[in-house]
């Protein structure tokens, strides 16, 4: 009798092949492709072999067609199987799946059998191709069991050999016919299997899957006499095995947004964690005193990595003095430690960490993967103790690698199980553990890098104030000495002294001209000393002091204003002179705008510092909305105020035309309209 009821669950099988096909379009993942082929394959045998025969639109059987049902059923649970156990073996220079040798010779097989035999067991040596044929697919189920896979191995060797013993058994017992069906439904076992051990959840997606996948091997049970003997038994397997192919395709798609879902809780997680180790790092103080205070750090630095990190070790090395030494660690035992640092100290002090010279540790991140061995010596404690690869993030300036944090010992995350029987493994490193890392590291570097700066501006400034002490001194003794020695001059020459009285004059002339020299040793202090010129970029000096008087603007309620044309060139002086010279501008602007005694005033505090070329001049402006100059033309002669502030500020701009004209420039003073001043510095390009 004909039995339509192959009609609707062929219709929900074929209405649910759009949905694979849109998963592996969104996701582009290998299982889903291969079960929207598996599913694909089994449409076309419900439409060719389950055609000629249950739903008999064509009254007799086509022998093709029952092939191509046939091969179709074949290919179709061989691809399941294939999506949970993706294993593969070399070949020479190639890489075979298993699955192509294990299907292969099932393919052969049903071609053999129902297209060229008919469906009728062949008789004499032709017979012994399908024993043959049988022995090459057991042998390579057999390897592909032994493989390390999500089951053990011992496991698949022995599901494999019960089954496909169960398989060989049908084939000598049952005949061909029944063995390739017992191989059909031994893949649909194998898969759901593979697939419990593949998930190890118990979820509404797992569970229609494997209860699909077992209901549709349920058609081997038509080689039971009992049932292939009752019409209505048989009628009623057939149905369960023709819906099972429906509640196993919900069931995958269950399982694949099931992943989807989990993949999304992941990575709230990871961003949760992530949110908590940016805020644990945002919470260390780092020391901005001295380098020195900075440096002994490291090991507390360490320590918030290592506690709010993936990594159970982590070391800072840092460059001082030419060389690499280990600041601090954390996590590492004392004779790790101590190997480290002797190693550290043997690091060359350039090309270090050099960009291209080590590969990335995950791809667009900056940490790499460091190999310590060309630093190891023979019998180094850090090759017996196992501790020769490191992760390592550069602590990286413009022109140097000034340290690097290394970290090792990955840790799992936690709340992840570990899976039945195995040992618990960390998840892969991804780009997101090292984010919040190496923000820190970026973090340190700039800081490292302000303190050390401020270290060279405090040393700049004693040297200035020594200086300016000088020339104070050199200026208000000058004077008197000069009356001292013109009248002693006056006093030699006079021919009424007797002998005593010309001694006496002597000793004042000689003493007098001692002074003299010291004065002008003096003099020669109070003017900055001269380094060697060099072709230096403006842009880069004016933000690296922008950068480093924001504290200071802020603290100040003081709006800053940097403007830098493009293309600016070079200007051939000293770099520290320069950076001397508009620190010293910057100090009177502020002092301008936010004096020591303030005074009430509703006015917006504005400085400006731009940069502009003009021909082959580079001009630098630092303006600001305070008071004017009373006397421009007067804003550069030292002590031109008699009050002590601008004293101090005439001082400076006096130190600033020094500068510049040893520098082959000179600085301007004038007046904005309608309020404020400003002082220009002009340089000549390189």
């Amino acid at each position: 009798m004909h039995d339509y009821y192959h009609a609707p669950a062929s219709i929900l099988t074929a209405l649910l092949l759009p949905a694979f096909g849109y998963l592996y379009l969104r996701y582009r993942d290998a299982r889903t492709l291969l079960w929207f082929l598996g599913f694909l394959f089994s449409m076309f045998a419900m439409l060719t072999f389950y055609a000629t025969g249950w739903w008999g639109i064509w009254p007799v059987r086509s022998p093709w067609g029952m092939t191509a049902g046939q091969t179709s059923l074949q290919i179709s649970a061989a691809l399941f199987l294939a999506s949970l156990s993706p294993l593969r073996f070399r070949v020479g220079r190639f890489h075979v799946w298993y699955v192509v040798p294990y299907t292969l010779p099932l393919v052969a097989c049903s071609i053999v059998f129902y297209g060229v035999f008919r469906g009728a067991e062949p008789k004499g040596p032709v017979d012994l191709v399908f024993p043959a044929l049988g022995l090459v697919c057991f042998i390579t189920a057999i390897f592909w069991g032994a493989q390390k896979n999500i089951m053990p191995a011992w496991l698949g060797i022995s599901a494999t050999a019960l089954l496909g013993g169960l398989v060989l058994w049908g084939l000598f017992a049952l005949g061909v016919g029944w063995a390739l069906t017992f191989v059909e439904c031994a893949n649909f076992l194998m898969t759901a299997l593979l697939m419990v051990f593949a998930f190890r959840r118990f979820s509404p997606g797992l569970l229609l899957s494997v209860t699909g996948l077992l209901a549709w091997s349920l058609y081997a049970l038509q080689a039971v006499p009992a049932i292939a003997g009752d019409a209505t038994a048989d009628m009623n397997l057939i149905r369960i095995v023709v819906m099972a192919k429906v509640v196993a395709a919900l069931g995958m798609i269950l399982l694949t947004l099931e992943d989807e879902l989990n993949l999304n809780k992941a990575a709230r997680e990871r961003e949760r964690r992530a949110r908590r180790e940016l805020e644990a790092y945002a919470k260390l103080m780092i020391s901005r005193r001295r380098v020195d205070d900075f440096d002994r750090q490291g090991t507390e630095i360490c320590e918030i990595v290592v506690e709010n990190s993936r990594f159970a070790q982590a070391a800072l090395l840092l460059h001082s003095s030419g060389r690499y030494r280990l600041a601090g660690s954390a996590g590492l035992d004392a004779a790790t430690a101590k190997a480290l640092a002797d190693m550290a100290a043997r690091i060359p002090a350039t090309g270090f960490l050099a960009p291209g010279s080590v590969p990335p540790a995950v791809e667009q991140t900056q940490t790499v993967r460091l190999d310590l061995t060309p630093w190891l010596w023979p019998g180094d404690d850090l090759k017996r103790l196992h501790f020769t690869s490191v992760l390592a993030v550069p602590m990286t300036s413009r022109s140097s690698i000034e340290g690097a944090l290394l970290l090792s010992g990955l840790r799992p995350l936690a709340g992840k199980p570990a899976a039945a029987g195995r040992r618990s493994e960390p998840e892969p490193l991804r780009a997101d553990d090292l984010l919040p890392i190496e923000l820190l590291v970026g973090r340190l570097q700039a800081t490292r890098n302000q303190t050390m700066m401020f270290e060279k501006l405090i040393d700049s400034e004693k040297f200035a104030h020594l200086g300016q002490l000088a020339g104070n001194v050199s200026q208000q003794l000058n004077n008197p000495l000069t009356v001292v020695l013109g009248y002693a001059s006056l006093l030699e020459e006079t021919s009424s002294l007797d002998a005593p009285d010309r001694k006496a004059v002597g000793a004042i002339l000689a003493e007098a001209r001692h002074m003299r020299s010291t004065l002008e040793s003096l003099a020669r202090i109070s003017r900055p000393y001269g380094d060697e010129l060099a072709a230096i970029s403006v842009a880069e000096l004016l933000s690296d002091m922008g950068e480093l008087h924001r504290t200071e603007f802020l603290r100040r309620s003081i709006e800053f204003r940097l403007s830098i044309a493009p293309a600016l060139p070079r200007v051939l002086c000293s770099a520290q002179q320069l950076r001397q010279a508009v620190r010293h501008c910057l100090q009177f602007a502020m002092d301008a705008v936010d004096p020591p005694t303030p005074t009430p005033s509703d006015e917006l505090k504005t400085i400006r510092l731009e940069a502009a070329s003009e021909g082959n001049l580079v001009q630098i402006l630092v303006g600001h909305s305070g008071p004017g100059f009373p006397n421009p033309e007067r804003a550069f002669d030292p002590f031109a105020s008699a009050s002590a502030e601008g004293e101090a500020a005439s001082l400076g701009l006096s130190l600033c035309a020094t500068i510049l004209r040893d520098n082959n420039g000179r600085a301007l003073a004038v007046n904005l309209e309608p309020q404020g001043a400003a002082i220009i510095l002009e340089l000549r390009a390189a």
